[in-house]
């Protein structure tokens, strides 16, 4: 299995939990494929019947999803053929917005928490200097498995433009 034909499982995954909206779930884990370089220029993604599938969620959450992407530059649509990642997607303003997003919303949670915008900093810089180990690939004993709610994307040459 190489990095072209197969991006990492459940790429895509939305939260019901999470106070966002779910196409905004499916936007930022796009986004995040983007940057982690899981997603190159013109790979294919699920069409929107198959991603809302998956996700267990109405067509027109991915549609909605797909429509903020494609405004943004980030994907491309051929109709008929489908979704891709556009080129130059994996751009320094998509990581400054990502980056901007995910403050955001850590001062949102820390305000939920009562922690002040200083401590958070303060816990992130400490953190940082003794970082967590990375999430693992495969499932752990113990571990949860992974949600329902998320799909792989494949590049499929076949729908490619």
């Amino acid at each position: 299995m190489t990095a072209d034909n197969v991006t990492p499982s459940h790429l895509i995954s939305v939260n019901p939990d999470d106070p966002r909206p779910l196409y905004v779930q499916i936007v930022d884990e796009v986004r995040r494929g983007i940057l982690r370089g899981a997603l190159s220029s013109d790979t294919a993604l699920p069409s929107v019947r198959e991603l809302a599938r998956d996700l267990r969620v109405n067509p027109n959450t991915v549609q909605q999803a797909y429509r903020e992407l494609e405004r943004e530059g980030e994907i491309y649509i051929r109709r008929g053929q489908g979704s891709f990642v556009a080129p130059g997607a994996r751009s320094r303003g998509l990581q400054d917005r990502v980056t901007r997003e995910l403050a955001e919303g850590c001062l949102r949670e820390a305000a939920r928490a009562g922690v002040t915008a200083n401590e958070l900093v303060q816990a992130i810089l400490a953190a940082a200097v003794d970082p967590p180990p990375p999430p693992s690939e495969g499932a752990e004993e113990g571990a949860p498995s992974p949600s329902p709610a998320s799909t792989t994307i494949t590049s499929n040459p076949e729908r490619r433009p």
